[in-house]
């Protein structure tokens, strides 16, 4: 560990009322939602930083792999991992990794994860805590998905290699320990968008839909403009700007943003998809689509379970070294994945 990460895991230690002190001296509430002090001192700290937007993508995807690294907790003990790669589409190998715990559940089905980003940041280590808590308390083995990366690869690469893990998953749960031609699946941010997308693509083509669907803070509708991407348009770790950054980047030009491939919101009836965590944070543009589709998963019949986080933002799922609210969290949504493993 460098001394610049001793020092910042020591000042996020500090009592709360330090650290907003340290932080503008005043607690960021919207909506009436008040920011965790430990995030609103990272916004404070990165709000010099040049937005997104005025890089290249090579820069940005180095620099935020630098950033996410520095904010990485360590993974749970109890939990093995592997690397390897699979068979993916277009004659490509899909880096993977494969996280199965001391105590496993044969009955939890194996989850295929897929990481945040918006399509063109992020990797295997940007969930790598999370996953291994996942792997321990829900006791099943978690397969986390290296995707293919825009601007280097336009939509569909990432989505297409999303529904090439599952599938895969499908196949070889069975060699892990797992029960054998059913898997899970779950992401955070354009992985929760990619999560919401395999379960709908499975059901259209009429293949085995996944056990679960995890999504987190999902990105659910690039059309409809909810009111909480204008209340929420400059906040961390998640602005409008990179938003649309991200999808210049992500999509070829001219796209249709109604896509099903691309939107799964702009889908009409959601009944027979498979049963659903939606989690959403407090602080970030995406809240109201997120809150919205658990609502519309429940009107058509899905099981859902939802839950609002308030004072957390966009990306908590990389914060749990320094953030202890967004650390209880994600343990909370572990705890839930393993009581609807219990409900299947």
């Amino acid at each position: 560990m460098s001394l610049q990460q001793t020092i910042a895991k020591l000042m996020f230690k500090l009592p709360g009322g330090w650290l907003v002190r340290l932080a503008g001296g005043k607690p960021i509430e919207i909506n009436g939602r008040v920011l965790e002090p430990q995030l609103q001192l990272v916004a404070w700290n990165g709000r010099k930083a040049p937005p997104l937007s005025s890089l290249p993508a090579d820069v940005v995807q180095a620099a935020t792999k630098e950033q996410l690294a520095m904010l990485a907790a360590d993974p749970e003990p109890g939990v093995a991992f592997e690397d390897f790669t699979i068979p993916g589409p277009d004659k490509n190998e899909i880096p993977v990794r494969l996280y199965r715990p001391d105590e496993q559940e044969p009955a939890h089905p194996m989850m295929v994860y897929y990481h945040m980003g918006g399509g063109v940041i992020g990797d295997i280590e940007t969930c790598h805590a999370f996953c291994s808590m996942i792997a321990k308390t829900a006791q099943c083995p978690v397969l986390s998905v290296d995707y293919r990366l825009a601007p280097q690869h336009k939509f569909p690469a990432g989505i297409d290699d999303a529904i090439a893990a599952y599938e895969w998953a499908l196949r070889n749960a069975g060699k892990y320990g797992a029960p054998e031609g059913v898997a899970a699946v779950g992401g955070d941010s354009m992985g929760g968008n990619f999560a919401a997308i395999v379960a709908q693509e499975m059901k259209r083509e009429d293949k085995p839909v996944p056990a679960l669907q995890l999504l987190i803070y999902p990105a659910i509708d690039l059309v409809e403009e909810f009111p909480s991407r204008t209340v929420f348009s400059d906040t961390f770790s998640l602005s409008a700007d990179t938003m649309n950054w991200f999808m210049d980047q992500y999509l070829p030009e001219g796209f249709d943003r109604s896509d099903a491939l691309l939107s799964p919101g702009q889908t009409g009836d959601l009944s027979g998809l498979p049963p659903a965590i939606v989690i959403t944070a407090g602080h970030d543009p995406l809240v109201d689509e997120g809150d919205d589709y658990a609502l519309r998963l429940g009107r058509d019949g899905v099981y859902v379970k939802h839950k609002r986080f308030d004072a957390l933002a966009h990306a908590f799922t990389a914060f749990t070294d320094f953030s202890p609210g967004s650390r209880a969290a994600c343990e909370e949504i572990a705890g839930m994945v393993h009581d609807m493993y219990g409900r299947l």
